[in-house]
């Protein structure tokens, strides 16, 4: 669910690709994500969090890090609905944003690397997770308390054929 009342402004401040394989596109590639929100400050209608991203492949073929910030604006009850974990997709349902963000940039770097590029769609999986995938949001409040713990583990294979299927470890 989009809560589209509320606009979500996204800065990357850091971008880093590391290819560490020096081969050339496995038959599959496995991504796992593991996503960092920290709530740095809250105002009426303003929250803004810090974001980290880091996507790894199995097998070790690349590695994607990106930190930066999302400032959402709008009404405080519909900023709440955005920080709140999507119970189909069990994120945050700010994240997808920031990872639909931060996915052109990795996009441009796996290019660049010649390296697989993570799917487009990782977070906004049609599948739900399975109880046996590991999970976790760090969410923390600008208080330092741990708002909602919930480290992100999707994992997706890319086949040699172009296509993305989602699947669970």
């Amino acid at each position: 669910m989009q809560v589209p009342s509320v606009s979500v402004k996204i800065d990357i401040t850091t971008l880093i690709g590391s290819r560490l394989s020096v081969k050339g596109s496995a038959e599959a590639v496995n991504f796992n994500v593991k996503a960092k929100l920290d709530e740095r400050e809250r105002k009426s209608q303003t929250v803004i969090l810090g974001f980290g991203l880091l996507l790894t492949t199995k097998p070790s073929i690349v590695k994607f890090e990106i930190e930066g910030t999302a400032t959402l604006n709008g009404k405080d009850e519909d900023i709440r609905k955005m920080l709140e974990v999507d119970p189909e997709t069990k994120v945050p349902r700010v994240l997808p944003r920031v990872y639909q963000h931060a996915f052109t940039a990795m996009y441009l770097l796996s290019t660049i690397l010649n390296t697989p590029s993570p799917p487009q769609d990782l977070l906004n999986s049609q599948n739900p997770p399975s109880p046996m995938e590991d999970v976790s949001i760090d969410m923390r409040t600008d208080t330092g308390e741990t708002a909602k713990a919930a480290t992100l583990q999707p994992e997706t294979k890319t086949e040699e054929k172009g296509e993305t299927v989602v699947t669970s470890k």
